[in-house]
């Protein structure tokens, strides 16, 4: 930090003034993205009210027995892309009820870990910069969430089991 402070006196920066006006331009994108923030939470919390994630994970069932997931772990897999939060939310709700230690509890642990909240950094990060066309941003990200759940499945069953 003290060489970027110096280096930017070298060059004749007046730093503590450019300090200030970053935290004006970081105000300004905060105050941009909360429209954004606020429709995702809301679609979160609409899913989970709506009972359309249990209504999906029943559905699926058979589809995740053939891969090796349990059902239990299928709300994680598809809220770990809309919202960090309600995947946070839903991965203690899941420990809580499975325990941290077992199959389950490691890998919504794992899946946690290697997986993004994909709708959530698209919609604030093009938002933002109002990108209209996002061409094959989505499908790669989705194929990037895919790859993550999947191999925090099978390796914690190959570890686990």
């Amino acid at each position: 930090i003290v060489g970027f402070v110096l280096y930017g006196v070298c060059r004749g920066v007046k730093v503590y003034d450019a300090i200030v006006e970053g935290g004006k331009e970081g105000f300004d994108v905060a105050i941009r993205i909360i429209p954004y923030l606020v429709a995702i939470l809301v679609a979160v919390g609409m899913l989970r009210a709506s009972g359309a994630i249990a209504l999906l994970v029943d559905g699926l069932e058979p589809i995740t027995a053939m891969v090796g997931m349990p059902a239990e772990v299928l709300p994680m897999a598809f809220l770990r892309s809309l919202s960090g939060s309600g995947a946070l939310a839903v991965s203690a709700e899941i420990m809580q009820t499975h325990g941290p230690d077992s199959l389950i509890g490691n890998i919504v642990s794992t899946m946690q870990g290697s997986t993004e909240t994909t709708f959530y950094v698209l919609a604030l990060y093009f938002g933002i910069v109002h990108v209209r066309n996002t061409r094959y941003t989505l499908w790669a990200c989705l194929a990037a969430d895919l790859a993550g759940v999947l191999g925090s499945v099978w390796f914690c069953r190959w570890l686990l089991t």
